[in-house]
């Protein structure tokens, strides 16, 4: 029995990094703000997935304006969000009914994520219980402390992406966990908690929008696949 499935989707940045007065999910991307972009890539993967979006409330009449600017209709759940990640994801969590099924969490900011990628990470998901997305370095790293660097093993070290997809009672029993800053992300609160986190391949494509040279490559990577 296919297990449902769930996206909670977490657009809460500021923009600082990007020296713009509007946060950057609400940026336009070919047009249409990043953000509905990224809510698209989940759509065209399961047209009938309850999408959970979580916004922070002071952007709520920005957002709604931008849908009645573009047109866009599509059947989101409105969460607000709260301080920080870890009570925005939470909110998200918190307007599922119920402890049976698969959630995916994705950033706002990814709108170049593919409908494999996500497709990969519920199908991983429902047979690992979690599934986060990950890429191998390209470049060499060190690691530093104030007086020296050492050179490290790069093959030992993933960047990490979302989606992050987890057993829907298995994140809501995490998140009902603590709040500790140094949880960066979904899986290290999944870990916390004393999970095994399963990673698989993401995508360089994947990018997050975080500062004004990441909209040139998120659009050059646009005109590439739709062209």
């Amino acid at each position: 029995m296919n297990q449902k499935e769930y996206a909670i989707i977490v657009a809460g940045g500021k923009g600082t990094r990007m020296k713009a007065k509007l946060p950057k999910q609400f940026l336009l991307l070919k047009g249409k703000p990043v953000l509905m972009h990224t809510l698209d890539a989940f759509y065209r993967y399961q047209p009938n997935m309850q999408v959970i979006l979580v916004l922070p409330e002071d952007d709520v009449k920005l957002w709604e304006s931008l849908c009645l600017q573009y047109q866009y209709n599509k059947p989101v759940t409105l969460v607000y969000g709260g301080e920080t990640r870890f009570q925005s994801v939470r909110n998200g969590l918190s307007a599922i009914e119920g402890e049976e099924g698969i959630v995916a969490i994705h950033d706002g900011v990814r709108p170049l994520v593919s409908e494999d990628i996500i497709g990969a990470s519920f199908r991983l998901a429902a047979v690992h219980d979690t599934a986060v997305a990950a890429v191998r370095l390209k470049e060499s790293i060190r690691m530093t402390d104030q007086d020296n660097t050492k050179a490290m093993d790069r093959s030992k070290f993933r960047l990490i992406q979302t989606p992050q997809t987890f057993k829907l009672s298995l994140i809501k029993d995490a998140y009902r966990g603590k709040e500790d800053s140094s949880l960066t992300d979904d899986a290290s609160v999944a870990e916390k908690a004393g999970h095994i986190i399963s990673l698989f391949e993401g995508s360089y494509e994947n990018i997050k929008i975080t500062t004004p040279e990441d909209m040139i490559v998120a659009e050059a990577l646009w005109h590439a696949r739709h062209n």
